[in-house]
């Protein structure tokens, strides 16, 4: 630091101790009150993602929270699907509204904007990522409590956007047995170190399936390595969830909200805490 420096980083080049680094991350909507932001990530697609963000925002708003969904997967947008929604997000000068669910979970998705919901989004990575942010600094997330994130697959330009640019209370990571996407799981974990953002849990999603005639499990996909993976990361909790028909039949008509399952209640306990 020189002897005259005033302590004003934006408007000096030299390189010294006492500089900060530059924040990258954007302000929520002037009307917005978000106190936990929660990202639902994995490594690759087809592994539940979606399903398990919509899980964790039902569980909580049972326990009486005020929860939101935003959906950063801007060119696979599930999530309205699986609670039913068919109204579109609306706006005024002041910004734009998300849709609440039928218990009250306020939710945006590039779907609740599009005229068809199966109109191609067909853009590119900058234009994608801009708009995840938008999500966040134009839409008014009045009163929540637990924000979560449902992120596209992979490591690239949208989970790095979404790290960087909003306040990320940590990850819940989402898989499947096989041992392939045990290794990607890795990538997505060593992500999350890179980024300082801390791992709260992993969810196994199609572990195993109860026979409904003897009761047995049987592990269609192979044998699950979760259990492994959390303790070589030092991750504190993981989550199974079966196979289950009516689970998937909730999601296809779009009553999630009344699906009954335990499976992620120690997770939804441990966000109570952070």
């Amino acid at each position: 630091m020189s002897e005259g420096c005033n302590h004003d980083c934006s408007n000096c080049s030299a390189n010294c101790s006492s500089r900060q680094p530059e924040s990258l991350l954007e302000k929520p909507h002037v009307g917005s009150d978000i106190k936990k932001v929660i990202a639902v990530v994995s490594g690759k697609g087809g592994v539940g993602k979606s399903l398990v963000t919509s899980l964790m925002a039902v569980n909580m708003r049972r326990k009486d929270y005020q929860t939101a969904i935003l959906d950063a997967d801007i060119t696979g947008p599930s999530i309205p699907k699986a609670f039913g929604l068919k109204e579109k997000a609306t706006g005024d000068e002041a910004g734009i509204y998300p849709v609440l669910t039928k218990t009250g979970i306020k939710t945006m998705s590039l779907n609740l904007l599009l005229e068809n919901e199966t109109d191609p989004v067909v853009w590119r990575g900058p234009i994608i990522a801009g708009t995840v942010k938008q999500f966040w600094t134009d839409v008014i997330w009045e009163d929540v409590d637990f924000m979560f994130v449902d992120m596209p697959p992979g490591t690239g330009d949208v989970p790095l956007t979404v790290f960087q640019s909003l306040p990320i209370c940590g990850i819940i990571i989402v898989t499947s047995p096989q041992e392939l996407v045990s290794m990607i799981v890795e990538k997505a974990v060593n992500m999350a170190n890179l980024m300082n953002i801390p791992v709260l849990g992993i969810v196994e999603n199609m572990s195993y399936y109860v026979c409904p005639d003897c009761g047995k499990e049987h592990k269609i996909y192979g044998e699950s390595h979760i259990d492994e993976i959390a303790a070589k990361h030092n991750i504190p909790l993981v989550a199974k969830i079966p196979i289950d028909g009516k689970l998937t039949a909730a999601c296809d008509k779009g009553t999630i909200e009344l699906f009954e399952n335990d499976a992620l209640d120690k997770l939804a306990d441990a966000l109570e805490k952070i």
